[in-house]
């Protein structure tokens, strides 16, 4: 049986990783689609972080995932049709949007099974983002705040002076 799933994964994390060994507890061969930066686009405030390219050698590095392939339009029927997947995994933010309904008739008219997951509340890549930036500006704020340090280091006739 082939399992499909349809994902960013960007800054990939153990989110992604359970997701993709539960995959490949539904069948045989796990395969995995990836969002273009344009599709992304369509439907994020942003695109990711991490190029496609390097997105897809990161998931063809896992050894539950058998096969991995781009898609650059936000619809998946021609996925489900190429990987001829017998289980679609989605997550919990499926919605009812149009490409969304025309695959659950698509998969429904072949009789393959379509299985909600919940995702990994530990993390996320959006977590992830804004931890960073986060962290970024703190340490900024740390650095250009009122209490600036002063280091003077004396070398005889010549000092330094360091303002951290």
């Amino acid at each position: 049986m082939v399992v499909y799933t349809v994902g960013t994964f960007d800054l990939l994390h153990v989110g992604h990783l359970a997701l993709l060994e539960y995959c490949e507890t539904l069948g045989d061969v796990v395969a995995v689609g990836v969002a273009s930066d344009s599709v992304v686009n369509s439907y994020k405030p942003n695109v990711p972080v991490i190029p496609l390219d390097q997105r897809t050698e990161m998931l063809q590095a896992l050894r539950c995932v058998d096969i991995v392939r781009p898609y650059h339009e936000l619809e998946y029927v021609s996925g489900c049709k190429e990987v001829n997947a017998d289980i679609f995994v989605v997550g919990e933010d499926w919605g009812s949007n149009p490409h969304n309904v025309e695959v659950e008739s698509y998969l429904k008219s072949k009789g393959k099974q379509i299985i909600q997951v919940l995702y990994n509340s530990r993390t996320s890549s959006s977590k992830i983002k804004q931890n960073t930036i986060s962290q970024s500006h703190n340490r900024n704020y740390r650095a250009k705040g009122p209490s600036q340090v002063r280091l003077n280091v004396d070398l005889g006739e010549s000092s330094i002076k360091i303002n951290l």
